[in-house]
């Protein structure tokens, strides 16, 4: 009904706000893999390992 600018700032006051603020607390490296996970109706963070070859 609205279009696409309020799911734009939904996403970004949920989700980008949120990752920002675990980045800069260094809950989550900026550098990796980083997985949301819905707990409890908060999204939550997680550094995710990526497995090396070889």
């Amino acid at each position: 009904t609205f279009g696409a600018r309020p799911l734009k700032r939904v996403l970004q006051r949920l989700v980008l706000n949120e990752l920002s603020k675990d980045i800069l607390s260094g809950r989550v490296s900026k550098d990796a893999v980083v997985e949301a996970v819905l707990e409890d109706g908060h999204i939550r963070f997680n550094n995710v390992e990526i497995p090396t070859v070889g």
